[in-house]
């Protein structure tokens, strides 16, 4: 098949860059209103709408799993592997866990953050053939070091793998109901369903409106798009291992992104031949072909600082750096959900056992968003404590400007602490 083509050189770049990577996730009218009748009627009759829909959509009735000798159902290699991804994504999580600081002014006055859990979380795990027991370990075990009380589980029908995760990662309670009525229980509670502080997980589009219009109600965290990645390459890494690296992500779904940039045209020639060597034996072929073909590109650079550049202006969701000196260009890369540095460290690896969290802002949110962490399942409180002697400086300035905006109950409460 052929790609597209851009180069950095080219006056209208900037145009054709720009609509290339612009995503925007179309809010289909009747999904929102679907969605908003599904959350009202849960909200209001609880356990017998979420039994209706649960009837209706997915042909049962919600039930909970247990997830006793969960483990000794699945395949052994399975099993091995699971055991393996989860140890290094809890090794890696645990650096991230935030305490609580305090210190004490001149003045006497102690000021401080109080870090704590939140104290329940939902957790939705599609069901049937989109199961993805390595989601249930991301999202579970950052919940679980941050020290969250308990985390409720909802998936309409939950493989035997997934339910070995969930028992593996700690998750208290699996439940099987799905889409926007599972959203709606977590987030409003129901009798049967403990209401949640926090809804994590991917879904389909029903989900994830659900997920938009519970957000206040509940916390959430984000709203994916399309799976991304870009790769920086310079000619030394095989132009096969390249071409599977951007298919692992096109495979996905037709409106995933895979973007190539190099200085390197020759390069991009031999990529793009792997490309059509190669496409054909995928068992996702149609896929991976209608991903490319809409939304995938070859860029020639300038060169590699340029790369960089354009990477950055994308703020891709993967940026794999298959160049040489790795190490010496990962300073200049400031916008990505996840950089992978060298021609050994494929995506696929990052999104299954590496460690870090393979739940990362998608659409250019990774100007301004980071990767889910422990710090999503924690929340900060600032405490402070005042002295006799400060309540008389701080009273001052406090009075003072809360006169200058004329607010006299404030200026007159920090009085009464000096003057009586």
């Amino acid at each position: 098949m052929k790609l597209r083509r851009l180069s950095t050189q080219d006056a209208r770049f900037g145009a054709k860059l720009a609509a290339l990577t612009r995503y925007e996730a179309a809010q289909d009218p009747k999904v929102q209103k679907t969605v908003r009748a599904i959350l009202a009627d849960v909200k209001k009759r609880g356990d017998a709408a979420l039994r209706a829909y649960t009837r209706k959509f997915d042909g049962v009735l919600p039930r909970d799993f247990s997830l006793e000798n969960r483990l000794e159902a699945i395949p052994r290699g399975q099993l091995d592997a699971l055991r393996a991804a989860h140890q290094r994504i809890r090794a890696f999580h645990e650096k991230q866990l935030l305490e609580s600081w305090q210190f004490t002014d001149a003045d006497g006055t102690r000021l401080g953050q109080q870090v704590s859990a939140l104290a329940r979380v939902g957790l939705y795990v599609p069901g049937g053939k989109a199961a993805y027991p390595s989601s249930v370990l991301m999202n579970a075990v950052p919940a679980k070091v941050a020290g969250v009380g308990e985390i409720v589980m909802v998936s309409p029908n939950p493989s035997p793998l997934v339910l070995a995760a969930a028992a593996l990662a700690g998750v208290d309670r699996v439940i099987g109901i799905g889409g926007a009525q599972a959203v709606a229980a977590l987030a409003y509670g129901t009798r049967s369903i403990p209401r949640v502080d926090k809804i994590v997980g991917p879904g389909n589009a029903y989900v994830a409106e659900a997920k938009r219009q519970v957000f206040g109600e509940v916390g959430i965290d984000m709203i994916a798009g399309p799976s991304e990645i870009l790769i920086i390459g310079d000619g030394s890494a095989p132009a096969e291992w390249v071409a599977m690296d951007l298919f692992s992500q096109a495979e996905h779904d037709e409106s995933a992104q895979a973007i190539l940039l190099s200085p390197s045209e020759e390069y991009l020639d031999e990529v793009a031949a792997a490309i059509g060597k190669l496409l054909p034996g995928m068992e996702r072929k149609a896929v991976i072909a209608a991903s490319l073909k809409h939304r995938g590109a070859l860029i020639l650079t300038r060169d590699l600082e340029e790369a960089c550049a354009v990477a950055n202006r994308i703020a891709p969701e993967h940026l794999e750096l298959a160049v040489q000196d790795a190490e010496e260009f990962s300073p200049r890369l400031k916008s990505a959900g996840a950089i992978f540095l060298g021609p050994w460290s494929s995506e696929a690896i990052g999104d299954y056992c590496a460690g870090p969290n393979h739940v990362l802002p998608t659409a250019g949110t990774a100007r301004f968003s980071s990767p889910l962490g422990v710090y999503d399942f924690q929340k900060r409180t600032s405490v402070i404590a005042v002295s006799k002697a400060a309540a008389v400086s701080l009273g001052n300035i406090a009075k003072t400007l809360a006169e200058g905006e004329g607010l006299s109950a404030h200026a007159r409460a920090a009085e009464l602490r000096f003057r009586g």
